[in-house]
């Protein structure tokens, strides 16, 4: 009885300790003063209850994580060769068929008859029991003329998304970059990305995101992939499980330097901390977008519960915890966040948080998109920003050069549009 009753009593003031706390928020946003005093814990709960109160995609509702662990669960590609193993002695087999199917995957096999080295039986096997290699299908492909291509490619279960390949001749050196998506569509909202305006649907398999670069090696037949950036559809921090498995595979199984994959992010709280502890040596990208809170939440809706101050700390944590330093992107967008001032505000900024200076700053001209009213900043606007900073001390700043504009194939422009594009 006792035992029972102090149960009860506990469960009671955690749940109204918790609504005290969800009061304190809305307390905190009527007087202008955000949620940074707020627990970092509360604040991933109230950023995550922002997030997924963003309209879905009108072609798909928002799939269970259940119905995403079945498919999970029935896709080959992205698994590891104990995995694998695993697997083939479920079905009755040794444990060294599940290596001979991992070979296959890595292969880019588009299905389970591909796999001529399996026996006919295995293969009826793996069919019977519902697996599938998980290769989506190619529904249209858009080639710009720097041959820069994007593919809309179709999912298992009906749902689109989009991933590009861009090839680029640095130096006699030919690198070709895939930038892939981790989510159908995206839930952060931002106003001047096309995604953002999709809602959001779920979050890709490892699989699905591995297959993004198997479809774009194949479009650019005699290129290796040498580059992959989470720059895509979606917030990779939002579906960081699956980012991390895919990111895994990429190095590991198909030989692409870690220090070649950038996961970028937007800011999603907590998830830098997390991604630190597993010490990859990939480069994060950090969307900053503007120099101060203000401007940030007015660019970025869900930046009012990931106050600015909050996401340098947790750079700062990366660093101290990776040794690999920090990218940050800054989208220029004309008249909006491209003054010389904010500039030197900018360098202000880095400069608060002494260990990321060592930091690269992107600057990336804003691509336009349908449905906004934002302009792109002059090449002398751009010139003049990066000057500045590079004069406020900043050393590494860079213009990141537009590639597929015309395609809608740059950065920001990615969103399925279903009666245009697919064929």
């Amino acid at each position: 009885f006792f035992s029972s009753f102090f149960l009860f009593r506990k469960v009671f003031l955690f749940r109204s300790n918790l609504k005290k706390r969800m009061r304190s928020v809305v307390s905190y946003s009527y007087r202008g003063l955000g949620v940074a005093s707020l627990s970092r814990r509360m604040r991933r709960t109230v950023f995550l209850r922002a997030a997924a109160a963003s309209p879905t995609s009108p072609s798909a509702a928002p799939s269970s994580s259940s119905s995403l662990k079945l498919l999970s669960d029935r896709m080959l590609l992205g698994r590891t060769v104990t995995e694998l193993e695993d697997k083939a002695i479920e079905l009755g087999e040794k444990k060294f068929r599940g290596k001979q199917i991992y070979q296959h995957l890595v292969r880019g096999v588009n299905t389970i008859d591909d796999m001529t080295s399996l026996s006919k039986e295995l293969r009826g096997k793996l069919k019977e029991s519902g697996y599938t290699v998980g290769r989506a299908n190619v529904k249209a492909a858009n080639k710009s003329k720097d041959g820069t291509e994007k593919l809309l490619l179709e999912l298992s279960d009906g749902n689109v998304v989009e991933c590009v390949g861009i090839p680029v001749d640095d130096a006699n050196r030919d690198r070709l970059t895939v930038c892939v998506s981790s989510q159908v569509g995206c839930a952060m909202k931002c106003s001047f990305c096309a995604t953002g305006k999709m809602g959001f649907t779920r979050n890709l398999t490892a699989g699905e995101i591995v297959d993004q670069v198997f479809h774009i090696q194949e479009r650019f037949e005699g290129s290796r992939v040498s580059n992959v950036v989470f720059m895509g559809m979606g917030e990779p921090m939002m579906n960081l499980k699956e980012v991390v498995k895919a990111e895994q595979f990429l190095n590991k199984d198909l030989g692409i330097g870690a220090r070649h994959i950038t996961i970028s992010t937007v800011g999603v709280p907590n998830t830098i901390r997390r991604l630190s502890e597993h010490n990859l040596q990939v480069i994060l990208a950090v969307s900053l977008h503007a120099p101060n809170q203000e401007l940030r939440e007015q660019l970025i809706p869900t930046a009012k519960v990931y106050p600015l101050d909050a996401i340098m700390e947790d750079c700062v944590h990366y660093f101290q915890q990776t040794g690999r330093r920090v990218s940050f992107e800054y989208l220029l967008i004309d008249g909006v966040n491209d003054e010389l001032s904010h500039a030197k505000e900018l360098a202000r900024l880095l400069r608060s948080h002494d260990q990321l200076m060592r930091s690269h700053v992107n600057l990336i001209p804003w691509n336009a998109i349908d449905d906004s009213e934002f302009k792109r900043p002059s090449r002398n606007r751009v010139v003049a920003f990066q000057r500045a900073l590079k004069r406020e001390g900043v050393g590494s700043v860079s213009v990141r050069k537009t590639r597929g504009a015309e395609e809608a194939a740059a950065c920001g422009q990615l969103r399925v549009n279903a009666a245009r594009e697919i064929v």
